[in-house]
């Protein structure tokens, strides 16, 4: 605990330098590209079209919301996804990629992790405009209830931090960590579930929406869709809210514990 408070107070002393080196972080990816940032949009948008047509259009599927097409409930599932998404595939490998700032004994290695999530979270704000957007155009407009997405996107930046320490830590040692992140993040998103819900279904094991509710990230989905849909307040899920930040806090800790054990053989790896 006492490595997490230092961490936090390092990271708000230099809190400039981590700032500046995201805004560099998150120009860098579209050096040489002649489409630029469009690049990061439109494999998401892609992917958003595709689960429209296969889910609302071939299948009809009817969301457990009543009165919202199920594209906007898919939308306030499948953003948050990108994002914890993207902070667990840029995070992995962020040692490997700025190994001349782990090389210098100066330079406090733990926020680097932290400038990939903040790099992320510039493109998460982008996409967070779109989807209410996209809610203007099927003619919703803003709830009070909105405001919660700062709150569920903080979550989701602990909870996608706390697990990229310990996956950047493990990549300096076992490359294939990448790959694995990949398949686990392929499953994951069926898992929390995103493209549907247990509500939708006539019969359902009476296990499963308990099952479900022990993944952290489905306390995200839910009040991204409280926030957006019914405009249900985080106050409502206070059993779930606890469960989440319990866990998020153990895997922060546990994440720096293997970081810390690790560091001082990074430099020799690297």
């Amino acid at each position: 605990m006492n490595y997490l408070v230092s961490l936090i107070k390092e990271i708000i002393a230099k809190r400039k330098l981590i700032l500046d080196l995201s805004k560099a972080d998150f120009k860098k990816r579209f050096v040489g590209s002649y489409f630029g940032i469009a690049w990061m949009f439109l494999q998401p948008m892609a992917t958003v079209l595709v689960y429209f047509f296969v889910f609302q259009m071939g299948f009809k599927s009817v969301p457990p919301v009543p009165d919202y097409p199920y594209v906007l409930w898919l939308i306030p599932g499948i953003v948050p996804w990108f994002y914890f998404s993207e902070v667990l595939n840029m995070g992995t490998g962020c040692l490997q990629e700025y190994n001349y700032l782990v090389k210098k004994v100066v330079f406090r290695v733990e926020i680097l992790p932290v400038i990939k999530m903040i790099s992320c979270l510039m493109v998460h704000g982008i996409f967070a405009v779109i989807m209410i957007l996209v809610f203007f155009c099927y003619g919703f407009f803003p709830k009070a209830s909105w405001i919660q997405i700062l709150y569920y996107s903080f979550a989701s930046s602990m909870l996608s931090l706390a697990i990229a320490y310990f996956t950047s830590a493990i990549h300096v040692f076992f490359k294939d960590m990448a790959q694995i992140i990949g398949i686990f993040l392929q499953f994951g998103m069926w898992m929390v579930p995103i493209m549907w819900a247990p509500e939708m279904f006539s019969s359902i094991p009476s296990w499963l929406p308990v099952l479900l509710k022990l993944n952290p990230f489905y306390y995200i989905v839910a009040g991204y869709r409280d926030s957006m849909l019914t405009g249900n307040w985080l106050t409502e899920r206070p059993t779930l809210g606890l469960y989440f930040w319990s866990v998020t806090l153990v895997l922060m800790l546990l994440g720096l514990k293997v970081f810390k054990k690790l560091r001082p053989h990074f430099s020799d790896v690297l």
